[in-house]
């Protein structure tokens, strides 16, 4: 304990000074704010010592990484040697530890019960990535199994990682399940990371850490070679400082006929005049300093030329929840069994519950497996049950929800707190979530975009911008405008605590 306390100070009295130098050698000392832009420049091998460099020196605080990429180095020398691929050239990527690479890495989706299985070929938006350039940096702990296992789970733990923590706070909760994404991101660890979403896990480990995550429309980034929860609503989506480096990665990540090559065309700096936003004013339900916090935006949004509808309220708010288990258990089991049996694992659902009960010192310390064993009673996606479920989440969540809102209102996207301030790291009770507005376009597979908005009692807390099905131009127009008026973002400092 004393030595991990003497780290910790240490850890905080580097990054108060600015700097972390990633090895005594190092010719590049990068800004930790550091963008894409700011490596054009910069040799990929040095880019990726000063990145390697930090998280030896400030991860052991976070338990952010999982696991490093032992050919880094390697790949990062022979990028400096071939002809520019573009943006992402040279540039260090952290991506979660539920998606494929067909290298040295393990892909484990942060359990036990997957560490040694069959090695898979790189999942599909590995293979764009390196096809762009990136370096993967590593794997980054997450929520275990993204937080499909039980309701009483703690976001940020899994059995091989154990607890990542909130850099602006280490008690505090860095949300999930793409929580060692968002963690690193905010710490400067990498300049960008890729997460994954089915119900909030890109955006609001985003909100609460502080930085830039795009949920995109589901089908616009590919799928395959990632760990699956539900196909209806998964998508993998980039995590960032800034509206612009979250651009580009999802340029480099997007595939596909409606897919853009060059995000950042639609950064506007003026993109919110003569704009029309929609409040979701029955998420304003957080706490009234969240409340006061997303006021001051919204008078920021209507300052810079915005027309502010106010209320703006999905019809469907609030009517989705059980539907949503349905449909998420029934997938669960038919994608995860034929995402096993495709990697050639040997295993199934019912195997890995086995496998935790055996492991339960390990892998159950705090909480169970309870949505585990919902799923396993489920049956095919033939039966009744699960089509109706389906079909009722797309009808609240599209018909009676966002696409009503954008005809009623005629606006280009609707607005809401993306979550309340992290809370307490708490494994005996687990998560106590205060909400937010991740829901709709999760269930309808719609875009959704956050940026950092502000602080509450020194804990960031995001805005989101979401809308129709393949609008990611508009959102990422809209939220550009408003990071760039706002500049909210303040990067952390690794404090033991803060009062709230």
């Amino acid at each position: 304990m004393v030595e991990r306390r003497s780290f910790l100070k240490t850890a905080v009295g580097m990054l108060a000074a600015g700097r972390v130098r990633a090895n005594a050698e190092q010719r590049t000392v990068l800004n930790e704010e550091a963008t894409i832009a700011d490596l054009a420049q910069i040799p990929a091998r040095e880019a990726t010592e000063y990145y390697l460099g930090r998280i030896r020196e400030v991860d052991r605080a976070l338990r952010s990484v999982i696991e490093l990429n032992p050919e880094a180095l390697a790949l990062a020398e022979q990028l400096d040697h071939t002809q520019r691929r573009g943006p992402m050239h040279g540039v260090p990527v952290l991506i979660k530890d539920n998606i494929d690479t067909a290298d040295r890495m393990q892909t484990t989706a942060g359990s036990l019960g997957l560490v040694g299985a069959a090695r898979p070929r790189d999942a599909g938006v590995v293979e764009r990535l390196r096809a762009a350039g990136a370096v993967i940096l590593g794997k980054t702990n997450l929520s275990e199994w993204a937080n499909f296992r039980s309701p009483h789970s703690v976001s940020g733990w899994s059995g091989r990682g154990g607890q990542t923590r909130n850099p602006y706070a280490l008690d505090r909760n860095p949300c999930g399940s793409s929580s060692g994404s968002g963690a690193a991101v905010t710490a400067n660890l990498c300049m960008v990371a890729v997460g994954t979403e089915t119900d909030g896990s890109v955006v609001c480990p985003s909100s609460m850490n502080g930085i830039v995550g795009i949920k995109p429309t589901v089908g616009l980034v590919s799928g395959r070679g990632i760990v699956p929860i539900a196909h209806s609503q998964d998508t993998a989506g980039p995590m960032a400082r800034t509206v612009r480096d979250a651009a580009i990665l999802l340029g480099a990540m997007a595939e596909g006929p409606r897919a853009e090559p060059d995000y950042t065309k639609f950064l506007d700096a003026n993109g919110l005049r003569g704009a029309r936003l929609g409040v979701a004013r029955k998420f304003f339900d957080i706490s009234p300093d969240v409340t006061r916090l997303m006021e001051n935006c919204l008078a920021e949004m209507k300052r810079l030329g915005a027309e502010i509808v106010d209320p703006a309220d999905l019809p469907s708010h609030g009517k989705y929840e059980a539907t949503e288990n349905i449909v998420l258990q029934y997938e669960f089991k038919n994608d995860l069994n034929a995402y096993l049996q495709a990697r050639g694992t040997g295993l199934t659902l019912e195997k890995l519950i086995a496998f935790n009960q055996e492991h339960r010192g390990e892998e159950m310390p705090w909480f169970e497996q309870e949505v585990f064993e919902e799923s396993q009673k489920r049956g095919p996606l033939t039966e009744l049950a699960y089509r109706k479920a389906l079909a009722t989440n797309h009808r609240l969540a599209r018909s009676e929800g966002i696409d009503e809102v954008i005809r009623v209102h005629s606006v280009d996207a609707i607005v809401a707190p993306t979550a309340g301030p992290a809370w307490l790291i708490d494994p005996v009770t687990g998560d106590h979530d205060t909400g937010g507005c991740s829901s709709p376009a999760a269930l309808a597979g719609y875009p959704h975009i956050t940026v950092p908005a502000g602080f509450v009692h020194g804990l960031p807390v995001g805005i989101s911008f979401f809308g129709a099905a393949w609008h990611e131009p508009v959102l990422i127009r809209l939220a550009y405008a408003f990071e760039q008026a706002s500049q909210a973002r303040k990067p952390p400092r690794l404090l033991q605590t803060v009062e709230g």
